[in-house]
């Protein structure tokens, strides 16, 4: 079974770490609610998440996504009725991707004979979100909701707890892997990851790897910008495909990808 235990990145605020995908989760903790922050690939890890919230509170839950992917989106049916938030776009993201998504991740650990978790996939029930608001008072604990605009999907949501310097950057930061580009804007993406810095955050969550500094997140960022003109130069037939994978900071599979996407 896979491996999953809590990290604290601030009074309250804590991120799920898990060892299957390195993915992270989150929670924010008020005095009167609290917030989760995505909530696994199938209902299974998010009925798991939704047990280890309340070991450590019992308030009553909201939820917000941080994008449409499957490992950020399929289990949010274990979070009962819960009111469900995310970026306006990603609704009909969910809505148009989904099925695509459930047959492409359970095909994927089908294949790595991972059976148990390639079921799960196929049967986990999709909840689709609504907007989320500008902010939202836990009591005594103001969350802002960010869109910095399309970087790795078009409907990338971050949350910020001002109070607490924290930012929960979804997968436009990751540690321990390259960024991932197969739904990616790679020309606005770096100035959507300085829009994220813009609030001064003192720590910041990725989607995938361990917490991060805003030193850590500026040098992805420089690299995402030399990714970003790698591309704009392929785009212009400066350069070659294989050019461009030699330059660039990132290995020849993700690097494909982004030249891809443009």
């Amino acid at each position: 079974m896979a491996e999953a235990w809590w990290v604290e990145v601030g009074d309250g605020i804590w991120v799920r770490r898990h060892t299957e995908l390195d993915l992270s989760l989150g929670l924010i903790i008020g005095e009167r609610s609290c917030l989760v922050i995505d909530t696994g690939g199938d209902e299974s890890q998010g009925s798991a998440f939704a047990t280890a919230i309340r070991e450590l509170t019992d308030l009553p839950w909201t939820v917000a996504l941080t994008h449409a992917h499957f490992d950020h989106s399929f289990g949010t049916a274990a979070f009962d009725a819960a009111t469900v938030w995310a970026h306006p776009a990603c609704r009909h993201e969910l809505q148009s991707t989904a099925e695509h998504q459930r047959q492409e991740w359970a095909t994927y650990y089908q294949n790595k004979d991972n059976q148990e978790i390639s079921e799960q996939i196929r049967r986990a029930r999709i909840v689709l979100p609504v907007p989320a608001p500008p902010d939202t008072d836990l009591g005594n604990r103001i969350v802002r909701f960010i869109h910095p605009g399309p970087a790795h999907t078009n409907h990338d949501l971050a949350i910020h707890i001002p109070d607490a310097h924290v930012v929960f950057a979804g997968d436009l930061l990751e540690q321990g892997a390259p960024p991932a580009f197969g739904d990616a804007f790679p020309a606005s993406w770096p100035q959507a990851l300085n829009n994220i810095l813009a609030v001064n955050p003192a720590t910041l969550v990725p989607g995938h790897g361990n917490p991060v500094t805003p030193a850590f997140a500026r040098a992805q960022q420089a690299e995402l910008a030399q990714v970003a003109h790698l591309c704009r130069l392929f785009r212009e037939g400066t350069i070659t495909a294989e050019e461009a994978i030699e330059r660039s900071p990132y290995p020849a599979e993700f690097t494909s990808e982004a030249l891809d996407r443009g």
